[in-house]
């Protein structure tokens, strides 16, 4: 019996030892990331492909010039890229077309590719010109969050929609988020200035923000998909639920739209930097009480995702980063 309690206590002594030291990694990383945020290497200029020349980039802190940003954050998309980007350019410029007031960007951010990805997009770039498409290169692969917060923070819109290079998204279907945002912010406006109720407001500066969800998809998905991905689904929503809160039930759809002043506040405050920045842009829109719309938008799977069983270790890891840099108060809220 004796030796029994001794196998026990050193085996409830190396579980302790093993949960210490990964809350201790995980204290560790998150201080090293407290100011993860903050942009280093701050672009200022763009190539413009054309003419060889450097074009003046914008800040999110700038006064809007386009009503529509799209940003596209991609990683050895040369495949995939084109399709999507013609399909996009073909709606954009059909809307322009019809509405003279309709105003739009597209902004690639190559998150480090190496393969034909820059070519590509220098392609559309010279063919729709750098005030239409522009090209961001972050140099070296740094995560999907942080090519779409590099975007976001140099894009021109009231609106700003980041979505997948791969078009799983139909473009059109940013219509639905974008109807939304106008009625909501419509009413957020009004409840601060009654007299604003039937007048023309800057949809840009109301902070309000959408979420394009598969969470309609769920059942036949769960119906389609092997039983341990399902498994894992609902582990990972479960975490997610604990992490950041109830109310978006699809996190992770690369679809997802902000009005200029939810962007600049959001992703000014943003330190994760790969998958699980979905998450954080949850929590810190409860933080800030930015409205949260969940849309339900059409959605296929495209070949050539980048998501594995290899992500989900990853993005547990940096939910807990999230969780620590928040509660122990190392990640500081940033109210610009």
């Amino acid at each position: 019996m004796e030796s029994l309690l001794t196998v026990a206590e050193l085996g409830l002594s190396l579980l302790l030892i093993v949960v210490w030291g990964f809350i201790s990694v995980v204290f560790v990383e998150a201080w090293r990331r407290r100011h993860s945020n903050v942009s280093v290497e701050a672009v200022t200029t763009l190539e413009d492909p054309r003419t060889l020349k450097q074009v003046p980039c914008p800040h999110i802190s700038d006064p809007a010039e386009k009503y529509l940003s799209l940003i596209v954050p991609a990683f050895n998309e040369e495949q995939r890229l084109p399709s999507a980007l013609e399909e996009t350019m073909d709606y954009l410029q059909g809307r322009a077309s019809r509405d003279k007031s309709f105003s739009y960007e597209v902004v690639i951010v190559d998150d480090g590719s190496v393969d034909g990805t820059k070519r590509v997009a220098f392609d559309f770039v010279r063919k729709y010109t750098v005030d239409n498409i522009r090209f961001i290169p972050l140099g070296k692969n740094q995560g999907k969050g942080e090519a779409i917060r590099k975007g976001m923070m140099h894009s021109r819109g009231e609106l700003l929609l980041m979505l997948d290079a791969d078009g799983a998204t139909k473009v059109t279907d940013l219509e639905k988020l974008e109807n939304q945002i106008h009625a909501v912010a419509r009413e957020e406006s009004s409840i601060r200035d009654p007299a604003l109720k039937h007048k023309d407001f800057r949809i840009g500066d109301v902070q309000v923000s959408a979420f394009g969800s598969r969470a309609h998809l769920e059942e036949k998905a769960l119906a389609t998909r092997k039983w341990y991905r399902n498994f894992l689904m609902k582990g990972f929503h479960l975490v997610v639920l604990l992490a950041a809160g109830s109310g978006i039930r699809d996190t992770q759809c690369g679809f997802k739209m902000f009005t200029r002043a939810a962007a600049r506040r959001l992703f000014t405050n943003v330190h994760l930097k790969r998958w699980c920045f979905d998450v954080e842009l949850v929590f810190l829109c409860k933080r800030f009480n930015i409205p949260m719309l969940e849309i339900s938008v059409n959605w296929s799977e495209i070949p050539g995702s980048k998501v594995s069983l290899l992500s989900i270790p990853n993005m547990l890891w940096e939910m807990a980063l999230m969780s620590m840099g928040y509660r122990t108060g190392m990640w500081k809220i940033h109210h610009a």
